[in-house]
């Protein structure tokens, strides 16, 4: 953990998280580390939306918010974090003031830039965990390969018009067998060509899915904190909307699958 240690759990964070505290799983020991734990959202749009409110509502201290973007009218019908009056503002300062009022004790740090190989590194070194929510593939390698050089977890996710993926990146670990574990780049070696993959603007995209990935998200983000369960390394969970089906499908470093 990147925090120092935080303060006993006041009598009101106790009646907050009373739910999670009862969890033997969690507890109190399991709930101070989610207080302590500083955890980066890259995007405060369709996925980062959800990721940020439950991740606020748990009881995570502190959530970076890394956008560049502002409200448009057409986030609405997804991005659940902003409402009809934020449109004009800026996506970072609307999400903030939400997570204000879902959870005072929460610290939100406000990155108002566009992420990129050159300021990635700076910023997911800066925490625990990382969650992309981003729409574009220059960003998600970007991220991928900042926390892989700074061996920082991250949560990844992607949304098409129907569909959605997820998985958990730890390539600076390796696994029970003594492999190490794989890269972003091992599920995605390169990038797609550009314009073969189309904008969720050019394509659409069902609100609530985000939602449905989003909160995926911010539980496989509280697992890797909390310590609990088994999360999604090695293995990508897909997502098919309309048929209603979860698949998880494992792969390996792509140096360890062609042994």
């Amino acid at each position: 953990m990147i925090a120092s240690p935080s303060p006993p759990l006041s009598t009101e964070e106790l009646q907050r998280y009373a739910r999670h505290i009862v969890l033997p799983e969690i507890g109190g020991p399991g709930q101070q580390r989610l207080k302590r734990a500083r955890m980066l959202v890259i995007g405060a749009g369709g996925l980062g939306a959800p990721v940020l409110e439950y991740l606020a509502a748990a009881g995570v201290g502190t959530l970076g918010i890394v956008d560049d973007d502002t409200v448009s009218l057409s986030n609405l019908q997804r991005q659940v974090i902003h409402d009809t009056a934020s449109v004009g503002r800026a996506k970072v300062d609307s999400a903030a003031e939400t997570i204000g009022r879902i959870n005072p004790h929460v610290v939100v740090e406000r990155h108002r830039l566009r992420l990129d190989a050159g300021n990635a590194a700076d910023l997911v070194s800066a925490y625990d965990v990382v969650i992309d929510g981003s729409d574009n593939f220059d960003t998600r390698y970007a991220v991928a390969d900042a926390c892989a050089a700074a061996a920082r977890p991250l949560v990844a996710a992607a949304v098409g018009r129907f569909d959605g993926s997820l998985t958990v990146l730890k390539p600076f670990e390796t696994g029970a067998d003594g492999a190490p574990l794989p890269s972003y780049r091992d599920l995605f070696p390169e990038p797609p060509p550009a314009g073969l993959v189309p904008s969720c603007a050019e394509a659409g995209v069902l609100g609530a899915l985000t939602g449905v990935m989003g909160t995926l998200q911010a539980m496989e983000a509280i697992k890797l904190i909390a310590g609990i369960g088994e999360p999604l390394v090695g293995r990508i969970l897909l997502y098919d909307a309309l048929g209603a089906r979860f698949d998880v499908m494992r792969y390996k470093a792509r140096r360890q699958a062609a042994e």
